[in-house]
């Protein structure tokens, strides 16, 4: 049991569950976060506090946001656009307060760490498909006949192996009994000076970031703006392209910048 009040207030809220370890976190805490939802999320994560809900259930709440923010993409016009790009602003709220329920609660897990991995994974996978599926024109006949879905599969799976990299630096850590890596920026600084300079390009023009589904769902909104002024689904289609194409440059350069940093040395 937790000697913490049941009903906190949300200036409690952000002392304890905001701390400047998770706000000066620089590589697991998303732009939109720092810049507004870590605001909003204390009010929330007091209602949440006051139900018998766990932290768990929460992140639950996050992954299903995520599935639909990806399935809305279906939904043809500037509604499907606005749906999906709401709804990855909620899965992102719900990820900040699944952690501060925990942190409140002194309920940190595995299991939770589990989740919220299966969340964003999920996430990230369903709406490039779903991209797909709209720049072919679905539910349109001939939707089918159309490389369009194909292109969104493949960008699927690109975002994920991009996103497993990720993992794939701390799982190999783990095997080799080093500690866990330090959430600083200057642990992915690549030690080749060309590959700086492309990383510090990269911060001028972080077209990387297009891949999390925070930044996807507001692209699929203005390309489907951009399709409802020219009457067709040409952004759309255009949209998906670029995405394709700048994902190899994108795994390229996250390979390259992995290996040439001290992410995998002691």
């Amino acid at each position: 049991m937790t000697d913490r009040p049941s009903r906190p207030t949300v200036a409690e809220i952000r002392e304890v569950c905001q701390p400047p370890a998770i706000r000066g976190r620089k590589n697991s805490e998303h732009w939109v976060a720092d810049v507004y939802l870590r605001d909003i999320s204390p009010y929330l994560t007091k209602l949440l506090l006051r139900t018998p809900i766990t932290a768990n259930q929460v992140t639950w709440l996050m992954i299903l946001t995520g599935a639909s923010a990806g399935l809305v993409v279906l939904i043809p016009g500037v509604i499907g656009g606005l749906l999906a790009m709401l709804l990855g602003q909620m899965q992102m709220l719900w990820d900040c307060c699944d952690g501060e329920v925990a942190r409140w609660r002194k309920k940190s897990s595995p299991l939770g760490v589990f989740l919220d991995r299966v969340g964003h994974y999920t996430t990230e996978g369903i709406i490039p498909i779903a991209l797909g599926f709209r720049a072919a024109g679905f539910p349109n006949p001939g939707w089918l006949d159309s490389p369009w879905p194909l292109i969104g599969a493949l960008l699927a799976v690109m975002i994920l192996y991009n996103k497993a990299l990720n993992d794939m630096v701390h799982v190999s850590r783990a095997y080799n009994d080093m500690p866990k890596l330090a959430d600083r920026a200057d642990v992915g600084v690549p030690k080749a000076a060309g590959l700086r300079n492309l990383r510090s390009f990269a911060r001028f023009v972080p077209f990387h970031r297009s891949y999390h589904s925070v930044e996807l769902t507001i692209l699929i909104f203005l390309a489907s703006i951009g399709d409802a002024i020219t009457g067709d689904l040409v952004v759309t289609r255009i949209l998906l392209a670029f995405l394709a194409i700048f994902g190899v440059v994108t795994i390229i350069g996250h390979l390259a910048s992995i290996l040439s940093s001290s992410k995998l040395r002691a």
